[in-house]
């Protein structure tokens, strides 16, 4: 689709975790680009001003940028007043921000890992969700968007507490669409597994015989997380709420 066919975001301001990288990356630049402001966040900020940068050069929109790590909630209070003090209103928040550390076994998981992964993939979203959620209630409303994983229906052993979190994102998606309605929109986004930064550690050999299982036979390139983040953010969704759409090339169909 070009520029011209995709859902519009003009007047609106949105909020990105983990929005220096990625699909993160991604999202902020192509809601810039249909017309948002945006507000970029993820724990390096030299990272969220190189795609602020880009942003402005490219979209003439503003950027604001604030560190944030997800997992601790005071960061995540004060990134929420931070971003509503520059902008006065957030209309789309996309809890983007995850992590999925490596382990060489269950038995090997410390309670520190798992702290961490619930941290920032369930706890600090549920934060940030009911501090900007409540807000777009008492306001003008809004759209939420929750970046989950097919390992929250598929949980692998190598991503167990990952997938456990996930799935606990999907369930926060649901409960949040109960609490915030009529005026705000809570939806998940499924991924399953994007060609990013984060795949150049992968085993991509061993990742192409999987692929080749999946309806689509490959990964995703980021881009194509695009259409489905500007449809959940935008009015072309305005009937859809508490529902976890994938887009995963097919891989939880797969055998």
């Amino acid at each position: 689709m070009t520029n011209s066919e995709l859902p519009r975001l003009d007047g609106k301001v949105a909020l990105v975790t983990g929005g220096s990288r990625g699909l993160g990356r991604e999202m902020v630049l192509a809601m810039a680009r249909a017309g948002a402001d945006v507000a970029i966040s993820s724990r390096k900020v030299e990272d969220c001003d190189a795609v602020a940068g880009a942003v402005r050069e490219s979209t003439g929109r503003r950027a604001f940028v604030h560190p944030c790590h997800m997992g601790h909630w005071d960061e995540v209070e004060a990134l929420c007043e931070a971003v509503h003090d520059e902008f006065d209103a957030v209309d789309v928040l996309v809890n983007n921000a995850g992590m999925a550390p490596l382990y060489p076994d269950l038995e090997s998981v410390s309670e520190e890992l798992f702290d961490k992964v619930i941290g920032v993939n369930l706890k600090g979203p549920f934060r940030l969700s009911a501090l900007v959620g409540a807000r777009m209630a008492r306001g003008r409303g809004g759209s939420i968007i929750n970046v989950s994983s097919v390992a929250a229906m598929r949980p692998t052993p190598d991503e167990l507490p990952y997938g456990a979190a996930k799935a606990g994102l999907d369930a926060l998606t649901i409960g949040f669409a109960l609490a915030y309605g009529p005026t705000v929109r809570v939806n998940s986004i499924m991924c399953g597994p994007f060609l990013t930064d984060i795949s150049k550690a992968w085993d991509m050999e061993r990742f192409e015989a999987m692929a080749a299982a999946y309806p689509l036979g490959r990964g995703g390139a980021p881009h194509e997380i695009v259409g489905t983040a500007l449809y959940l953010a935008s009015d072309a969704s305005s009937f859809t709420t508490g529902t976890v759409l994938r887009v995963d090339g097919g891989q939880a169909i797969s055998h």
